[in-house]
């Protein structure tokens, strides 16, 4: 998979991820609003969400994006631990 097509708020939000999830074993950030930021789908694995529900893992990314949450219109979360 290439990086190099990565928006800066792709690679922003992806780097914010990774500090906040050392444990991440992928993570995934896509900007479903055409390239303006205004809206992420974010797929995580990592096994810090072992153990949670789902509603506490989208918690969990929430807080880590609090401040980069301000500036969105929108957020799609799928978490999950590896298999």
């Amino acid at each position: 998979r290439s990086f190099t097509s990565q928006t800066d708020g792709e690679s922003r939000l992806a780097r914010v991820l990774r500090e906040k999830f050392p444990q991440a074993s992928a993570i995934k950030v896509v900007d479903i609003s055409g390239g303006c930021g205004a809206m992420y789908e974010i797929h995580i694995e990592s096994e810090e969400f072992r153990e949670k529900r789902t509603v506490q893992q989208h918690q969990m990314v929430n807080q880590a994006l609090s401040e980069e949450i301000k500036h969105m219109h929108g957020l799609r979360i799928f978490t999950s631990a590896p298999k």
